[in-house]
């Protein structure tokens, strides 16, 4: 059975995170809140954790739809090229919050292969940020669809836990979620290139 974790925001409750960063370490998948929506996530130095990931979204592992989640702008910069004064003031514009920024890939863990770039996360969200940092590294993670043809995206926990008791070790119930996933930003090209309008407002 899924254990499902309720926390609140201001607040987790360290002892549920601990539940969750335990399920990561030995190789699982959760499921977890962000400040766009619900999303499933693995141990980005975890091979084997990747694959289930992949999986379950039936995508090869070198894929760029799977993005690393960071707690910090700082813990981003370990794993991508040389950030120049725009790019850089880019993202301390934006993020944290509900952006993903596609970047040049430098030193990524072994477990993500070999890429040319990475999607970066840092979400806007306290049980993200205690998540990421009691692991002590990012996650890999990607947005939890729903196979309905008009919801996108599963916002409701009831409805989270009823389709995914029994698949996942984890799921950290955060409440109801929001519906629209987070802007997808290219800066790997000569100018920033949004990629997929979501709930963030990029300005450039």
């Amino acid at each position: 059975m899924t254990k499902r974790l309720r926390v609140y925001d201001q607040n987790p409750n360290q002892k549920f995170i601990d539940t969750a960063v335990d399920s990561l370490k030995s190789g699982e998948i959760i499921i977890y809140p962000t400040d766009s929506v619900y999303a499933l996530g693995c141990d980005s130095h975890n091979k084997q954790a990747l694959q289930k990931l992949a999986n379950i979204k039936k995508i090869k592992t070198e894929k760029t739809s799977l993005s690393l989640i960071c707690s910090s702008i700082q813990q981003a910069s370990k794993y991508v090229a040389q950030l120049d004064s725009t790019d850089f003031r880019l993202l301390k514009k934006h993020l944290p919050g509900p952006f993903t920024f596609v970047l040049p890939a430098m030193n990524l863990p072994k477990a993500m292969g070999k890429r040319k770039t990475i999607g970066i996360r840092i979400p806007d969200h306290n049980t993200v940020q205690v998540l990421i940092d009691t692991l002590g590294r990012p996650l890999v993670s990607s947005s939890l669809y729903d196979n309905d043809d008009i919801v996108v995206y599963t916002t409701d926990p009831d409805v989270i836990e009823e389709h995914w008791d029994n698949k996942i070790k984890v799921f950290i119930d955060g409440g109801i979620g929001l519906n629209e996933a987070s802007t997808v930003v290219d800066l790997t090209t000569a100018l920033p290139t949004v990629l997929r309008q979501g709930i963030g407002i990029f300005l450039n």
